[in-house]
């Protein structure tokens, strides 16, 4: 494609945040491959933020489980980081049947303060965060 091709649709996408840009290989006017920022085009930017109105959807209704006392902060936590069990076993060194263990409230409420912390160090807050979910 050349530079002067790419399209330069206005953004649309999740909170529509204008230093968000990605950057495409082209061909400029010499021949020679070069870079140049994209906002993308209106099908693209649609589609990413219909995707990001479902993952919104899913964190809110994993947070009433949670206040609901159905699910442990944990699971919170993991689906706002866009993680699945598989992921969240790798990062934390904890076999998948333990991860999902501890998505149950009773289970969580049994955790060492060493294995609250590995969870926090994860998602990148503290243990109090973790503990002390806001409701």
């Amino acid at each position: 494609m050349k530079k002067d091709e790419v399209p330069q649709d206005k953004k649309i996408i999740h909170g529509e945040d204008n230093s968000l840009v990605k950057v495409l290989y082209v061909t400029g006017n010499d021949g020679k491959y070069e870079t140049t920022k994209y906002e993308g085009w209106d099908a693209e930017n649609l589609a990413m933020s219909q995707a990001w109105d479902d993952i919104d959807e899913r964190i809110g209704q994993t947070r009433q489980k949670v206040l609901d006392g159905e699910l442990s902060p944990v699971a919170y936590y993991m689906e706002k980081s866009l993680m699945d069990l598989s992921t969240l076993a790798q990062y934390t060194g904890f076999w998948k049947f333990f991860v999902k263990k501890h998505l149950q409230p009773a289970s969580f409420k049994k955790l060492s303060a060493k294995k609250l912390q590995r969870y926090a160090s994860v998602f990148n807050i503290t243990v109090e965060e973790l503990t002390h979910f806001p409701g």
